[in-house]
């Protein structure tokens, strides 16, 4: 369905029913379609009911063309300065869309759920409106500090040569399944068809746009105010960190866990930055396994004080 949500038009689906409301915010580049239907299913099993929207530039949202892609080494090098590049959205506006989402729906409260660049939405979600977010889990993330988010080389070479805008789809499923092969788990990997079949209804859906994804990129790469301010989040939080993230490295999972109060961080052995779009059903089940019980333990109702939880090795 499509929502009107900050003047702009946005994709949702709702499962509807009477659970408690869960917010899912997907990662760079990502659509609504990339959580696993098994990870939903499951969610649903547990009595929630679901939400989940493609970001403003990704899938069937509001894209915004018409402009040359951002120029990232320069946007990097300002954002580093302390300067603000002018850019078409932050993680900001990102952030106040999925407020938009929720308010569109008439919900007041939910617990939200972010992966990878949606980990670093729904922090900015808590800290714009910590009454509106029950419990906050940030999958994959990072707090947005400098010097964290250091790809390995075998993932920068994977990311070499991406297609610029509406390239043809045979060079767009060559770079997708190479790059998501890059950042995959090497010991429990989704299989050469899963790839494959999640690109196919990728581009059926609507096709990968390496432009909108260089806007959200920009968007991360200045939005480093965030590391400071998550010490003012009281929400419960668990972060959930692949032992061998590849692309976003478990130092940003580690380091996210220590800046929020009393948050619980679980590294998952053998997890790379592979929960979406395609999950080899283990590392489904370890990510299950903390997570169902973490949203048990906070529903609503109930003290929206953060917990005092130790770490987890």
């Amino acid at each position: 369905m499509k929502l009107s949500v900050n003047g702009i038009p946005i994709e949702a689906e709702d499962t509807g029913g009477p659970g408690e409301p869960i917010l899912l915010i997907m990662g760079l580049g990502g659509q609504l379609i990339h959580w696993p239907a098994e990870f939903m299913q499951a969610l649903i099993d547990a009595g929630y009911r679901v939400l989940r929207f493609d970001n403003r530039d990704a899938g069937l949202s509001k894209h915004f063309p018409g402009k040359s892609p951002p120029n990232l080494p320069w946007i990097a090098t300002q954002a580093w300065l302390g300067l603000r590049p002018r850019l078409p959205y932050s993680l900001s506006d990102m952030a106040a869309d999925a407020l938009g989402v929720l308010d569109a729906l008439e919900i007041e409260r939910a617990h939200v759920i972010g992966l990878s660049m949606g980990a670093m939405i729904a922090q900015r979600v808590a800290l714009a409106a910590p009454k509106r977010v029950q419990s906050l889990t940030c999958i994959m993330g990072s707090s947005g500090a400098r010097g964290l988010m250091k790809p390995t080389s075998a993932v920068m070479r994977a990311g070499a040569g991406k297609p610029r805008g509406q390239a043809d789809a045979e060079t767009l499923a060559r770079y997708y399944v190479r790059f998501l092969q890059a950042i995959s788990s090497p010991t429990l990997p989704p299989s050469q068809e899963a790839f494959m079949e999640v690109f196919e209804r990728t581009a059926a859906r609507h096709s990968p746009d390496t432009d909108a994804t260089a806007r959200q990129l920009a968007a991360i790469l200045t939005d480093g105010k965030r590391a400071k301010q998550l010490a003012s989040i009281s929400t419960p939080t668990l972060v959930i960190h692949g032992k061998q993230d590849p692309l976003v490295p478990p130092v940003c999972g580690e380091d996210t866990a220590r800046r929020i109060p009393g948050a619980r961080l679980q590294m998952i052995p053998d997890m790379a930055h592979d929960l979406a779009p395609a999950v080899h059903p283990e590392i489904l089940r370890r990510v299950l396994a903390v997570l169902l019980p973490f949203l048990a333990e906070h529903p609503l109702g109930s003290e929206t004080q953060s917990s005092t939880l130790r770490a987890e090795p």
